[in-house]
């Protein structure tokens, strides 16, 4: 890894929970943010609820390939590669993948 740039496929990166959650900003080097790539099968109901609250972190959502819905304080919004979409770090959130499934960039 160069100290001025990092490239890395993500396929390639570090992945912990059988696969689906990608540590990029550790593959890359990133040290001003956080970054994963979570990579949800079709149909999968078990990411977690959560908020970033104690924290303080908000998070945007970008979709890589795939699409579903993003679920912000029980409302429900599309989530494709034609939309982004932000959250307040106390906002619960949880991501709900189409039958597709879903290959999703957060940045926090």
């Amino acid at each position: 890894m160069s100290s001025t740039h990092s490239v890395k496929r993500i396929d390639e990166m570090e992945a912990v929970f059988r696969g689906g959650f990608k540590r990029a900003r550790a593959e890359l080097g990133v040290t001003s943010f956080g970054m994963q790539v979570i990579d949800l099968p079709p149909g999968y109901e078990h990411y977690p609820e959560h908020d970033h609250a104690a924290d303080g972190q908000e998070e945007v959502y970008v979709v890589l390939r795939g699409g579903g819905e993003l679920e912000v304080e029980g409302a429900r919004h599309v989530l494709d590669p034609e939309r982004m979409a932000r959250v307040d770090a106390a906002a619960k959130r949880k991501l709900w993948p189409g039958p597709d499934g879903m290959r999703v960039l957060v940045v926090g």
